[in-house]
């Protein structure tokens, strides 16, 4: 039964006292400074409560039957705490959900990315949401028309955080070795934040943000720990087209003879 908006507000009201109870003194005073919320960093202007990752994913599986107009709530609060309870809610959701429900679940998603605005709120939520649907998405693109015309360009996002959803969600794709998406992937994304001066690159490109170029090099380690020759075709291509950070992370597991090698390539940050 739909709620209305008094009764959706109280009970996210009722989650986040309940969140409350969990306020660790030392971390509401850590937290800000580790999600670097000062004037003109990545996270400027959140707000923390000062609870842990666990204590508020134990408060989301309390609640993760919640309707979405609660979900929408505490999405749209300035707690970033409240902001992730509600994404770890839709997780649980999602987990045991119907495929019309999964993509109802998706589709509220990708029209709330503005409060998904750090990187432990994405790390978190797209794997188990996004990631888990792009194949289905993929495997019937007339019914997903939405899914594919948004997700599919996030890596063109002026949003930082819409462009590490559009990465971080193929974690489960490489689990389930399904490397040809990567290899479909990642060439498009490159080309769209190398360096002006790269060939190929667009004149309109932008840099892709530290914590993505990280995200990035993440993504392709982990590609190389389950199969290090598809890894090896993408570096052997693209290397020398890399930002230094992305490239250090991909190669992390290679070979000390092998790292020397590709980052005598790799262009400057």
């Amino acid at each position: 039964m739909k709620l209305s908006v008094q009764e959706a507000a109280a009970r996210a009201a009722s989650i986040q006292s309940e969140l409350e109870t969990y306020i660790n003194p030392e971390k509401r005073e850590y937290l800000p400074r580790f999600f670097k919320t000062g004037p003109g960093e990545y996270g400027e202007g959140d707000q923390f409560l000062g609870v842990v990752v666990p204590d508020t994913r134990r408060v989301a599986k309390r609640h993760k039957d919640a309707p979405l107009e609660v979900v929408d709530c505490l999405l749209k609060s300035p707690w970033h705490e409240c902001r992730l309870c509600a994404l770890l809610m839709l997780v649980e959701r999602f987990k045991k959900a119907t495929p019309e429900e999964r993509k109802e679940i998706v589709y509220f998603y990708m029209d709330h990315t503005d409060r998904i605005n750090n990187w432990d709120l994405v790390d978190l939520s797209a794997p188990y949401i996004m990631g888990e649907f792009i194949e289905e998405a993929l495997n019937h693109p007339a019914s997903y028309r939405r899914f594919d015309a948004k997700f599919f360009n996030y890596f063109k996002s002026s949003s930082i955080w819409e462009q590490r959803i559009g990465i971080v969600s193929y974690l489960p794709v490489i689990r389930r070795g399904d490397y040809h998406m990567i290899l479909s992937f990642f060439p498009p994304y490159l080309l769209e934040h190398a360096r002006w001066d790269e060939p190929g690159a667009k004149p309109n490109a932008t840099r892709l943000h530290d914590l993505n170029q990280k995200a990035m090099g993440w993504i392709l380690r982990e590609l190389g720990k389950r199969d290090e020759d598809t890894l090896k075709i993408i570096l052997n291509r693209y290397a020398g087209k890399m930002p230094r950070t992305m490239l250090r992370y991909a190669i992390e597991r290679l070979t000390p003879e092998d790292r020397k090698r590709y980052m005598g390539r790799v262009c400057s940050d």
